[in-house]
């Protein structure tokens, strides 16, 4: 079994990249973390660094365990914070996976009031899409997720709050598209598309591109609409988003255009199955529910 103490040991020469400044880091000497290191190689049977004389770089195999490393390294300060929850005030960390939409405002108005009353509780966000989330969820590496349209999963307990977003197209202002103040599936047709890369995402809308029998041109994949937004600005194409996700300054070279008629998304809360929750996290599930009513999974 690997020791924790070896692990981050391990993540310190994968950020430093240089044995010497890894171990002025760790407050140990060079040669007791060299030796620490081959002795972690030879336990894993696998080579995990390329040592050159002046940087040390990862391997396949180190670029793995780094991943896992930081997963595990994640876990186990997660769970020393539930165990160090005063019995007589709610302190904590609430670990929560969010994707991006607007409708998270009133999720945030709901934090501020927390933290507000409680500011021992800590929040701590991973914002990406929903089959990372998921993914994190699975692992434990969070408490909470709150996700747009889901895919519906037996391992985990949700709730449909009343928030949904609307579809549309972000465009250049001079895109032939932009003349428009609505569109229909059917103008997607044949354009070059960036699309979202969440896999609900891409079946919902596969089967409306069925639907209407149009001709797809998918250029590109996003997580996050920031680079979408960029690949939109550089005219690379048209990018199938939510709404109000991007300001649109005066300067600005993008527009946005809502379909119609609307195609909408809800949002999902997120908990897995039989999961033991901190009372940080029980208290913000306590608040969503009484200050967003919503209707049971």
């Amino acid at each position: 079994m690997i020791e924790t103490r070896l692990l981050q040991y391990f993540l310190a020469v994968a950020e430093e990249q240089n044995i010497t400044r890894a171990a002025n880091y760790l407050h140990i000497t060079q040669p007791t973390l060299s030796k620490q290191m081959m002795d972690l190689e030879e336990q894993l049977g696998k080579q995990l660094f390329l040592r050159g004389k002046k940087k040390i770089t990862l391997t396949e195999d180190g670029i793995y365990l780094r991943s896992r490393a930081q997963e595990i390294i994640s876990l186990m300060e997660k769970t020393e914070n539930d165990f160090r929850e005063n019995e007589q005030s709610i302190t904590g960390d609430i670990y929560i996976g969010c994707g991006e939409h607007r409708s998270s405002i009133k999720i945030m108005q709901i934090i501020k009031s927390i933290q507000d009353n409680f500011p021992e509780i800590h929040f701590h966000f991973f914002s990406n899409n929903a089959d990372a989330i998921i993914e994190r969820l699975d692992k434990g590496l969070l408490d909470i997720g709150i996700l747009l349209e889901p895919e519906i999963s037996p391992r985990y307990d949700y709730q449909k709050l009343p928030l949904y977003e609307t579809w549309g197209v972000l465009m250049r202002n001079d895109s032939p598209l932009a003349v428009k103040e609505t569109l229909s599936i059917s103008d997607l047709s044949g354009i070059p598309l960036i699309r979202p890369s969440q896999t609900s995402n891409h079946q919902r809308f596969d089967i409306l591109f069925s639907e209407y029998n149009i001709k797809l041109c998918t250029i590109a994949t996003y997580n996050l609409i920031f680079n979408a937004g960029l690949m939109v600005e550089a005219g690379m194409g048209y990018a199938l988003c939510i709404g109000g996700l991007i300001n649109f300054s005066r300067e600005s070279p993008l527009t946005f255009r809502p379909f119609a008629p609307a195609i909408t998304s809800h949002v999902y809360l997120f908990t897995k199955k039989y999961q033991i929750l901190s009372k940080a996290a029980k208290l913000f599930l306590s608040r969503l529910q009484q200050d967003i009513c919503y209707t049971g999974g």
